[in-house]
């Protein structure tokens, strides 16, 4: 049967797209919904919202595909699939951009491009703006400009009784604060509106070296940090060398340490300010001023593999911090896209004075490690080493988390990633918006007061 008022797209099993439209990001995840629902308007997100609900289909809701537990499709449910509604609208004179729920940070980025205009948006061009930002946020040049949620401007949502609210600084205003950290619980954001900020330039520095190496590049790192300029951002990575020109043929295909600087200006001032960097003689070396859309795509990870990922946010990264790191990096599958990173926070992540749900802004650094694999057969080494480099840190950990950062972990680790006493406020909006947790495949927080 037909959504009533429904006019997009229905995919069921034995259409020829359906197995297209329900892959994810995750390949370990591969669950067969009842009904994929191709949503073009508010419209339709409303008319399928309430025919799921209706006929108690579990909900999930599509954009990017990018969240780690597969939560853009559901064994058996209805899938609200938002990737065409991916338009971006960019207002040069007032900096504002509308874009709709099923856009990528590609199709922001790309479109903010033409004006110089961006918000901190994800490393991985291909998650959705909606999900990312609904989330908190995090990207290359947040010290710079904060999350993304931080240029939050307003969030057109469906809620589970199939409204459209518009949540705002005026309207709707404890949905809207609820927004910003509380990720899906609400509904399905259909249209986000964002302020841009004036980039002209950024500027991208990789440099290389073997992974033995590790331990002086991260502490030159740290310390580094600890004077940069907000422009400054990047990481850490601990990964297999890529088959790039900037690499030596030897150590393509082989562990490496890599120092990102992802700067937010010229060449020249990226070079002054990475000069620590360059002290250790890196085997490897590319710098180029490039657009912010190309900087967002140059470390992107490739599709089809089998992630597990987590993470701990430090509140300082002492040597004794540093050599555990870098000893576990040793056990990290190679050649593989796995990844083991440390990012820098601070800055206007740590200055932003909203009250937002969201614990974890008071972290100097994170640490990320992110397994992708093909093999089956290792998935427990694979989830074994992500646990491992998170557990080892953990006397320096702040306790909270990024939620998007990771996958399920239970649900203390929610209440970590938003604050115990936000999670109470969280509850409650939850109930007023959504009392039976019908938008559940997320970060979960549950209806009413703990």
């Amino acid at each position: 049967m037909r959504p009533t008022g429904f006019g997009g797209v229905l995919l069921q099993a034995g259409d020829t797209e359906y197995d297209a439209a329900r892959t994810v990001f995750n390949a370990m995840v591969d669950r067969k919904p009842a009904m994929i629902a191709r949503c073009e308007s508010a419209a339709d997100v409303q008319a399928a919202v309430r025919y799921g609900v209706g006929n108690e289909f579990e909900l999930a809701v599509r954009a990017g595909g990018h969240a780690l537990t597969g939560a853009g499709v559901s064994d058996g449910g209805l899938v609200l699939d938002l990737r065409r509604m991916n338009s971006v609208q960019i207002d040069p004179f007032s900096r504002v951009a509308r874009v709709g729920g099923g856009a990528t940070w590609r199709d922001l980025d790309r479109a903010g491009q033409r004006y110089c205009l961006v918000t901190t948006g994800a490393r991985v061009p291909s998650a959705g703006v909606a999900g990312v930002t609904l989330g908190g946020g995090s990207g290359w040049l947040e010290r710079k400009l904060g999350l993304s949620s931080d240029a939050l401007l307003s969030v057109e949502l469906v809620t589970a009784d199939g409204r459209l609210l518009i949540a705002d600084e005026t309207k709707n205003t404890e949905l809207f604060w609820a927004l910003h950290g509380g990720g899906g619980n609400f509904g399905v954001a259909t249209a986000l509106t964002f302020r841009l900020t004036q980039v002209v330039t950024t500027t991208l520095a990789l440099l290389v070296w073997p992974m033995a190496a590790g331990p002086s590049v991260l502490r030159a790192y740290r310390d580094l940090l600890e004077v940069a300029p907000e422009e400054l951002g990047g990481g850490v990575m601990f990964l297999t060398a890529p088959r790039a020109s900037y690499v030596p043929d030897g150590l393509q295909g082989q562990p490496a340490v890599l120092a990102v600087a992802a700067y937010a200006g010229g060449v020249d001032e990226a070079r002054e300010v990475f000069a620590p960097m360059y002290a250790l003689a890196p085997e490897g070396q590319f710098i180029a001023e490039l657009p912010y859309a190309d900087l967002q795509t140059a470390l992107d990870s490739p599709a089809g593999f089998r992630n597990y990922c987590s993470a701990e946010h430090l509140r300082e990264f002492p040597d004794p911090a540093v050599l555990a790191f870098c000893d576990r990096a040793r056990e990290m599958m190679t050649p593989s896209p796995s990844q083991q990173v440390v990012l820098p926070w601070g800055g206007a992540v740590l200055r932003s004075a909203a009250d937002w749900p969201q614990a974890y802004r008071d972290a100097d650094w994170v640490a990320h490690p992110f397994a992708a694999w093909a093999d089956p057969c290792v998935d427990a080494q694979a989830i074994r080493w992500v646990r491992d480099v998170c557990g080892d840190l953990e006397p320096w950990s702040t306790g909270q988390v990024y939620l998007n950062f990771i996958g399920y972990e239970g649900q203390d680790r929610v209440i970590a990633g938003v604050g115990a006493a936000n999670y109470d406020r969280l509850a409650r909006v939850k109930c007023e918006y959504d009392p039976e947790n019908v938008f559940h495949l997320n970060q979960n927080i549950e209806p009413g007061w703990r």
